[in-house]
This record gives structure tokens, C-alpha cells and sequence, in this order.
């Protein structure tokens, strides 16, 4: 059985009865995202290579103390994260989340609440994008998508990364970072704000490039 086909309860039955393959199924479906995140915390690639290993080891020695208080993915998360936040200390590239800029500052840049709805999503989606028949001009455009993301506030980006690039509910992200669920909400709209105007002026530009 694959990991996708197994329920939660199947899939820590098999972790914890040394199931290899399980095992192997569980790091490839989250192993690539896992470094995504590790990414905000430490300043590069390789360390955050290493983050993701070290989660891994603390997910086989702690799989048997797991009681369920949450779903297994954010449990791997939460020891993701607590792992990268201490790397980056010892780096002294980050402080605590609940240490980095509030919520309040920049509040006014760009941040439009009637964009969104109470459940986070679009109220108004952002103006749709035609891919360009060119491959690289798509390319070039998850490229400044990228750029924009990695420009974001620290707090924005890390919210934004584990709402919308990971799919974590609201709720797992407050669990996960400590944070308020009217916190998480702001730092939600005003990264998605700056992302839609990064989205929308790379739009503008390329129509202007083309007329």
C-alpha cells in the first residue's frame, strides 16, 4: 500500500513497526517541501539539507511517543521547525518568530482587507495570468513569483510558505508558530497582497513589453 492510499493510524502503524517502506514513502512525499521551509530559517541550501535529515531522525526516535494531539504531518513539522529556528539561532541569521517585526508594522503597505474573504481566500481573484506559449516566459514568471515570496517580510513569508505552498489549515500554522489566529489572519492577507501586486505588476510589464 502506498502512502497516500493509507490512513493516519496505517501509516504510524507502519512507522512504528519499523516499516522501511513506509518510512521511505513518508520522506518522499513531504521531504521536498520540508526543505522549502527549513529554507526561511537558515541561510543556505545545504544546512537546510541538513535540518530536514536531522527532523527525520527525531520523527524515527520520537514516532513512538506520538499520541495524536495532532495530525503526524504537523507533529513532522513541528520538529522540523523547532530544529531550523535553532540552527538559524546558532547561525545568528533569525530570532524567535514572536521576537521578528509584529504584525502591525507595514501595516498600511498594500494591505487591503476587503481583497479577502473571512476564510482567507481571494475575494476577488487576482487578474488571471495567460501562459505564454514560450516556456521560458513561464518560467521567468515563477521566477519573480519566487523572488517576490523570498522578499516578503520574515513573518509573511513564513506564514505564507506554510498556508499557501504547503497547505497547512489555520490552525497548524498557529499551533506551529504560537501565534494568535487574528495574527496569522493579517500576516496571511498582507503576504498575499504583496504577492498579487508582484503577480500583477509582472503582468502589466510583460503586456507593456508586448504592445
Amino acid at each position: 500500500m502506498t502512502a497516500a492510499a493509507m490512513t493516519e493510524q496505517q501509516m504510524l502503524d507502519a512507522l512504528r513497526g519499523g516499516d522501511e517502506q513506509a518510512f521511505t514513502q513518508l520522506v518522499s512525499r513531504h521531504h521536498a517541501a520540508m526543505l522549502r521551509v527549513a529554507r526561511n530559517y537558515v541561510a543556505c541550501g545545504s544546512v537546510a539539507e541538513e535540518v530536514v535529515q536531522e527532523t527525520w531522525l527525531g520523527v524515527l526516535n520520537g514516532i513512538h511517543g506520538f499520541r495524536g494531539g495532532s495530525s503526524l504531518k504537523t507533529w513532522i513539522y513541528r520538529i522540523l521547525i523547532n530544529r531550523a529556528m535553532s540552527r538559524g539561532k546558532r547561525e545568528r541569521r533569525i530570532v524567535p518568530f514572536s521576537s521578528i517585526a509584529p504584525a502591525s508594522e507595514g501595516a498600511d503597505e498594500g494591505y487591503t482587507a476587503d481583497r479577502f474573504l473571512p476564510d482567507g481566500h481571494w475575494a476577488t481573484p487576482p487578474r488571471p495570468f495567460e501562459t505564454p506559449s514560450d516556456r521560458m516566459a513561464l518560467l521567468e514568471f515563477r521566477a519573480r513569483l519566487r523572488e517576490a515570496l523570498v522578499q516578503l517580510p520574515e513573518r509573511q513569508q513564513i506564514v505564507v510558505t506554510l498556508r499557501d505552498v504547503e497547505g497547512l489549515s489555520s490552525d497548524e500554522v498557529c499551533d506551529l508558530l504560537h501565534v494568535s489566529a487574528e495574527n496569522q489572519r493579517v500576516l496571511l492577507h498582507r503576504g498575499r497582497t504583496r504577492l498579487r501586486q508582484a503577480l500583477e505588476s509582472y503582468e502589466d510589464s510583460e503586456l507593456l513589453t508586448g504592445a
